[in-house]
């Protein structure tokens, strides 16, 4: 089974990286540090903080991130967990509500796209929880190349 997290209020940014490259990630910037750990708890999930007097339950796995810059905190979750990136799924998950994405015709979205890329792209997906349409622009090949080089720096340091 992917891992899960859940990340407190300190770590926005990079729960809707890890959702980009598609693992689950509860996210809630007003919940706090006991309702991480309930949320954890309930959903099995890995808390992560960068609070350094968080809470360390016994039965809640807990990483502290340290680093404020998104490629470290990155890389330190992907080798605290450690993560198989090669079964990451990018682009599958919403990274505003975390709901996992499904297709969409450009009919069924052409009133909440621009005209621009409804003319340019054919395909599309949405999200059923908050209705957020994506399609290939710009953001994936950046996604899929950080994902790349996380991947790439976790299999240097592992036969170091």
């Amino acid at each position: 089974m992917p891992a899960r997290f859940v990340a407190d209020s300190m770590l926005g940014r990079l729960a809707r990286w890890l959702r980009a490259f598609g693992y689950d990630v509860f996210y809630d910037p007003f919940l706090d540090d006991r309702g991480v750990v309930a949320c954890a708890r309930e959903r099995g999930a890995i808390a992560l903080t960068r609070d350094t007097g968080f809470p360390k339950p016994s039965d809640v796995r807990i990483i502290l991130v340290n680093s404020d810059h998104i490629a470290e905190q990155l890389a330190y979750v992907v080798d605290q967990v450690p993560l198989d990136l090669s079964e990451a799924r990018p682009l599958t998950r919403c990274t505003i509500c975390n709901g996992t994405l499904v297709s969409a015709t450009r009919d069924e979205v052409w009133d909440r796209i621009p005209p621009f890329i409804y003319l340019t792209n054919e395909t599309y997906v949405r999200c059923p929880g908050c209705s957020r349409v994506y399609w290939e622009g710009s953001h994936a090949p950046r996604i899929r190349a950080e994902l790349d080089r996380l991947s790439r720096s976790a299999s240097r340091r592992s036969t170091a």
